[in-house]
């Protein structure tokens, strides 16, 4: 049955991937009729979760985050599908690295510094991690949960590595960066999914008890890797722009939970001030703070 579903869909996919960008955007904006106001998709959740976030805001202000948020999803999804197709150079040209970015990742590459790199679900990262691959030198590793269908997942595998970026399942991320230590490369955490409760950092983020995971922690303070935040920036519609800020140098002589704390709350931050692209249908609050956590 998985094949069947792969191999049905498989010919749309790329015809999506190969519409121009005004067809494409045409098409997300019937998909999001589809989506908003037919079928009404996590809708409940999307807004509970505004709500949450933004206590001071009006019913009204939710409503219009709600409505605006949906519309991004609808593109970021087909945009998406564009990396089957898309040239180096329109890739770069939708989403570019600003040179201030471009000269952190120089020095850190010049310095033979592997470094890792945490970001939310915010913006358009697939497309962060093509312009990363382009725009840099050090080789780039992405953490990543291989999807249960393994047709879509060899599918996705290849969108994702097509520009020369590498993947590492989760399960795997200490070997794997143990291994690749010693050459200059960045290996990439998306920091804002949702761990098992009794294993991950409590802290309050957007309002809300939430549980951080804290692999990158363990693992930036084992290796002393050089921590990096990465924030995908929406310019207009379909137009991105990568920025990159250093949060911490030393990360080995950290105490527990300051470098979990300090990229939640650099994250916070970026999603106050960008509500509408970050991945609000997500379930990211479904578990509650266990007791004398």
């Amino acid at each position: 049955m998985q094949a069947l579903t792969y191999y049905i869909a498989l010919p749309f996919i790329y015809l999506l991937s190969l519409l121009p960008f005004p067809l494409l955007y045409l098409f997300s904006d019937l998909v999001f009729f589809l989506l908003y106001r037919v079928a009404g998709y996590r809708k409940d959740v999307v807004r509970q979760n505004l709500r949450n976030a933004f206590p001071h805001k009006s019913e009204q202000e939710i409503n219009t985050l709600c409505k605006a948020y949906y519309h991004h999803l609808c593109d970021m999804f087909l945009e998406t599908f564009k990396t089957l197709t898309i040239s180096p150079q329109t890739m770069l040209q939708r989403c570019s690295l600003s040179p201030g970015s471009k000269a952190l990742f120089d020095r850190l590459n010049n310095e033979n510094k592997s470094v890792i790199l945490v970001m939310g679900h915010l913006g358009n990262w697939e497309w962060g991690g093509n312009t990363f691959s382009l725009s840099c030198t050090q080789q780039l590793y992405v953490i990543y949960h291989p999807l249960r269908n393994k047709y879509f997942d060899g599918l996705m595998y290849h969108m994702r590595t097509r520009f020369g970026t590498k993947l590492i399942a989760m399960k795997n991320t200490f070997r794997e960066m143990l291994g690749n230590r010693k050459g200059a490369n960045a290996t990439a955490f998306i920091a804002d999914q949702t761990p098992q409760p009794d294993n991950a950092y409590w802290t309050t983020f957007l309002n809300q008890d939430t549980p951080v995971f804290k692999g990158t922690e363990i693992i930036a303070s084992k290796l002393g890797s050089p921590i990096v935040y990465v924030h995908i920036k929406k310019i207009k519609r379909g137009y991105y722009e990568m920025h990159a800020e250093m949060l911490l140098e030393d990360p080995a002589s950290k105490p527990d939970g300051y470098i979990s704390e300090l990229h939640t709350r650099r994250l916070e931050k970026d999603i106050i001030a960008h509500p509408v692209t970050w991945l609000w249908s997500h379930r990211r609050w479904k578990h509650k703070r266990p007791a004398g956590m």
